[in-house]
């Protein structure tokens, strides 16, 4: 049965998808719409106030293990960076930069594996310090070498996120189903949608590819000392980065109270301007360390996903999925980090460790801290975890909001897997335009499993399409005012103009994926 409850619901979730579509934060319409939903409810305003804190709390709950694996990996990354292993773990990819061509595919796929372990954020300032001049030496024009690394790092890599698994966590918590599910059909889609768009944007810009050559370099984009970049008289500096600051200062993300991702400086991105200055003028005794852990880190992480796979097909029960397999990462990211800080900072490590996490914590939070009340929100609509939010005692039937609604207007929506497939797609980039990938994947998650029975599709099927518009969108391939404006600076190209060129191939792609996605599954 419909209630006022019920209706309230809908139009805070109505609100909600408005409110994105104007590119603004969500955060304050779902928290307001907790409390008036908890007051409705149970007709107490104290309970209203309560179902707000507890709904935060649930979903801080469901999400930490996100939090603490984007920590410990970030943390991981830092300490590399003190003892420049971080760089010199790309170096020996530029001797393959024989032309433009091949510089455009490398490129394409060393972010596409950095990015599937450490994020694209964190990876771009490496990236675009050791290998864009690489690229463009090569011939790579700087739009192309801007496309490459958007497209693999933060569209293929983010969208799947299969490693740290923290987009398809969320989606499967909001869809209720499980994450490996989620996870397995968001990679392959990822993987479809990726191919189509970077072989797209290949045959957009191969006329553009030039001979190898060293003046072009020069006439494109100029790394400098300490990271400095200067940019081209026909460049166009993505937002207000202007030739004076350090490269990598394009890099942080900063969420802001509004819920969606900012760009801002901060100590974690200027520290990849001291690394990119410090790197080849190390002690003596740290260039063992530095060129020991520019390969065991990789191969650890290697080692990891070969683990990681051969115990999900083997047979043997005890595969490292979910929870588990991120458990383990986040466990070999930490005996890394110690042994890495040991390395640099001797005895002093037991105090320096501790500003590593920090620094990975606070990263963490920033990029996902927004995410926890509008997660918790949609968490209130399924009966999963309304019990809890709401309070309500051990014999009571909690509310299924969101299920209840599809329910009762099931008679109107068109009994087509298909359709409903393309219309969670288009929601799920609707949300992205706030510039923040994945404070929708709660509502594509929510309605994915709400419409699934209707129309007789896998529920994890239509999470894992959300998940592609919502990441594609917003986490930095379509949208110029989110993270691709830390590719564009780097590149020294307009953020605008490379969204712009990313439209078409992306949004082919992403339909081609949809409609194998229904086939599929």
């Amino acid at each position: 049965m419909i209630t006022m409850s019920h209706i309230v619901y809908g139009l805070v979730t109505l609100s909600v998808i408005l409110v994105m579509l104007f590119k603004r934060g969500v955060v304050i319409p779902t928290l307001i719409g907790t409390f008036l939903i908890g007051w409705i409810y149970t007709g107490s305003s104290i309970s209203g106030f309560k179902t707000v804190f507890n709904a935060n709390l649930t979903a801080a709950r469901e999400l930490f293990v996100i939090f603490l694996i984007i920590t410990f990996m970030v943390a991981l990354l830092g300490s590399m960076r003190d003892i420049g292993a971080d760089r010199r773990m790309l170096q020996p990819i530029q001797k393959w930069m024989v032309n433009g061509h091949m510089a455009y595919f490398l490129l394409a796929a060393i972010t596409f594996v950095i990015s599937l372990f450490f994020w694209p954020t964190p990876a771009v300032p490496l990236i675009g310090a050791l290998l864009f001049p690489a690229a463009i030496r090569a011939g790579l024009p700087p739009m192309g070498a801007a496309m490459a690394v958007a497209l693999a790092g933060q569209g293929m890599a983010l969208s799947s996120d299969y490693v740290m698994q923290t987009a398809p966590k969320m989606s499967a918590t909001a869809a209720g189903v499980a994450v490996t599910s989620v996870a397995d059909k968001a990679l392959v889609l990822s993987l479809i949608t990726g191919v189509i768009a970077i072989g797209g944007s290949y045959l957009m810009i191969r006329k553009s590819i030039r001979k190898k050559s060293f003046e072009t370099a020069d006439s494109s984009l100029v790394f400098g000392e300490a990271g400095r970049t200067q940019y081209p008289a026909q460049g166009v500096p993505a937002a207000a980065i202007t030739s004076d600051e350090p490269a990598a200062k394009v890099l942080s993300v900063n969420a802001s109270a509004s819920g969606s991702v900012r760009l801002e400086d901060s100590e974690l991105s200027a520290a990849y301007a001291e690394a990119a200055a410090a790197v080849d003028t190390l002690d003596p005794s740290m260039m063992k360390w530095s060129k020991l852990f520019a390969v065991l880190v990789p191969l650890a992480m290697f080692g990891v996903m070969a683990v990681m796979v051969v115990s999900k097909f083997s047979g043997s029960g005890g595969a490292l999925i979910g929870g588990d397999g991120a458990a383990f990462i986040g466990g070999v990211a930490v005996m890394l980090l110690i042994i890495c800080s040991t390395a640099f900072h001797k005895v002093k490590v037991l105090d320096s460790i501790a500003d590593h996490l920090v620094e990975g914590f606070v990263f963490a939070f920033k990029a996902m801290g927004p995410v926890i009340p509008i997660a918790g929100f949609f968490m209130l609509g399924s009966a999963d975890f309304s019990g809890g939010i709401l309070s309500l005692g051990e014999g009571a039937t909690p509310p299924a909001f969101l299920f209840d609604m599809v329910s009762a207007m099931q008679q109107y929506i068109p009994s087509s897997a298909i359709l409903t497939a393309f219309s969670i797609l288009l929601i799920g980039i609707l949300t992205g335009l706030d510039g923040s990938g994945f404070s929708g994947l709660p509502l594509t998650g929510s309605l994915s499993g709400a419409l699934a029975e209707h129309v007789n599709a896998d529920p994890s099927t239509l999470a894992a399409i959300g998940q592609m518009g919502a990441i594609w969108a917003g986490g930095g391939t379509l949208i110029a005012w989110s993270s691709l404006v830390a590719v564009a600076g780097f590149a020294g190209v307009s953020a605008i103009d490379l969204a712009r060129k990313n439209f078409l191939p992306v949004v082919v792609g992403l339909i081609v994926a949809t409609v194998a996605g229904v086939l599929l599954w």
